[in-house]
């Protein structure tokens, strides 16, 4: 089993801050693993809401919870919106020692739902598939290829983590979307899907992909919306300042998971991505998720102008802004687009994140830095302010 510490650790800490944490991520992402490392699943604290018995027991959830003490794990939370307005009740009880630690796979629901019942009594923390400071830089290649879920990472082969991912895909659209009440076809959303991989790291306008799926602008949208509330895609929204030039408004999207981008565009094995005419984008996909699993920030943008100037993701870490740019190049070079964005924007530092094992300086205040860096346990904190 591939060690999960910081994520542990992680957990362990805003579960002594707060009464209530939510552990937020894709199905399948690992989640329930980390839970029963904390909480065995025999426990009478453990509820598993795909289990019929665990159903049955919170049929009285008041009753069934107020005598508990210490952690009590809630797996499969979403199916049950109407315990959050118990939990805001027993959060509450003064000088109560139990810890709520709440599993949920439906990201944009379930965090409105959990904000609205439990503001002020809940912290989140979001879980990703594997990541490079779990694996190590020797697993790089093998990552991007498969991605970060854990059984399409762990196969005892290509075909075997391919065969994963489809079924992966096929299992989100026609069983759990409907669960979480989407009416929308399974066939119509694969094929928007299929789709927005074409699109990986490009800046989102509906109306392309409108005409081709023979539907409305708005109905595409609401369609990537439904894949960003299931963590499947990331909408990376635009940073704006104060500058007398024209910047781009929509957001760029990307497929959070490799693996599962790589499977929409038909790519099996590494010579056929190396060979794909996506593989920069799909590479500073990469790229960005790897640094927003590992990095600590508090928010994270892109940034573009009409004129050209671009930085793949800002970070702000509490005052700085942070600029990290993503290039699949033997030896990257000072550009325009780094001198604009880091004059324009006030960026503290920036980050040239490559795949080669050197780093060094091409400016000032800007670095090229090995991604094989995001393996080791200072992360890009080394290099930044």
């Amino acid at each position: 089993m591939i060690e999960r510490q910081r994520l542990l650790d992680q957990i362990g800490r805003a579960l002594r801050r707060s009464r209530i944490v939510l552990l937020n991520g894709p199905r399948q992402c690992g989640k329930t693993t980390l839970a029963r490392q904390l909480l065995s699943e025999d426990s009478i604290n453990y509820f598993d809401l795909e289990d019929p018995v665990s159903l049955a027991r919170l049929d009285e959830p008041m009753t069934a919870l107020k005598p508990l003490e210490g952690l009590i794990v809630i797996d499969e939370v979403q199916r049950r919106p109407d315990l959050f307005p118990v939990l805001r009740v027993l959060a509450d009880r003064p000088k109560s020692n139990a810890r709520f630690l709440l599993l949920g796979s439906a990201s944009g629901e379930l965090l409105r739902q959990s904000s609205e019942s439990l503001a002020g009594r809940i912290e989140r923390v979001e879980v990703g598939g594997f990541s490079l400071n779990e694996l190590g830089d020797a697993a790089e290649q093998h990552l991007w290829l498969r991605g970060g879920f854990p059984l399409s990472y762990l196969g005892e082969d290509e075909r075997d983590s391919l065969i994963w991912r489809k079924q992966f895909i096929q299992t989100l659209l026609e069983r759990d979307f409907p669960l979480w009440g989407v009416r929308v076809s399974a066939n119509a959303l694969q094929r928007f899907w299929t789709m927005l991989a074409h699109y990986h790291a490009q800046t989102w306008n509906a109306a392309e992909p409108a005409r081709a799926l023979g539907v409305t602008p708005r109905t595409v949208r609401h369609y990537l919306d439904l894949l960003t509330d299931a963590l499947m895609v990331r909408q990376l929204q635009p940073y704006f300042a104060n500058i007398g030039k024209r910047q781009v408004k929509a957001p760029k999207v990307y497929i959070r998971d490799s693996g599962l981008c790589h499977q929409l565009l038909g790519i099996a094995s590494t010579k056929a991505l190396l060979e794909h005419p996506k593989i920069g984008a799909s590479w500073e996909g990469f790229v960005i998720e790897q640094v927003l699993l590992n990095e600590p920030h508090d928010e994270a943008w892109f940034w573009a102008t009409h004129q050209g100037a671009e930085i793949d993701l800002i970070l702000r870490r509490g005052q700085t802004l942070v600029g990290i740019e993503c290039k699949r190049a033997d030896a990257p070079r000072m550009t325009p687009s780094i001198r604009i964005a880091r004059e324009d924007l006030g960026l503290e530092k920036v980050l040239v994140i490559y795949p080669g094992t050197r780093q060094y300086p091409i400016d000032s205040n800007v670095e090229v830095v090995p991604l094989a860096q995001l393996a080791a346990p200072e992360g890009l904190s080394a290099y930044l302010p």
